[in-house]
């Protein structure tokens, strides 16, 4: 797994308000769009041509799909504040405060009393 450039992904959408917009309407295009033209910039004049997403990470990007990106060492704290800033006014308004985040919890739970994947590099 590329985790810097998952990681860095959930970072730069996550706190900007026009990628997260695209992100939830259009996952496909702003994975596809970030991976060409963002996430190469080190600096506004460096870019970097040795990173890219796998296969799976891409899918799970695309697919919205949190717990395969947790289970392949995504940051548990990036991985779900990006996640809540997509769901949670939807659960919100279906099942009231927390309960996306009870749900991450839940889908999350086969990994009770293991060790979790590493978030190391």
């Amino acid at each position: 797994m590329s985790k810097y450039w998952v990681n860095k992904f959930l970072f730069q959408i996550d706190r900007d308000p026009d990628l997260l917009e695209r992100y939830q309407t259009n996952p496909r295009a702003m994975v596809e769009s970030w991976e060409q033209s963002m996430g190469p910039m080190l600096t506004p004049v460096e870019i970097s041509t040795v990173n890219s997403f796998t296969p799976q990470e891409r899918e799970a990007l695309i697919n919205h799909d949190y717990v395969a990106l947790f289970e392949m060492g995504a940051h548990f704290f990036l991985n779900l504040t990006l996640f809540i800033a997509v769901y949670e006014d939807q659960y919100t308004a279906r099942s009231g405060p927390l309960s996306f985040q009870l749900e991450f919890g839940q889908k999350l739970s086969h990994w009770l009393g293991k060790d979790y994947p590493t978030v190391a590099l």
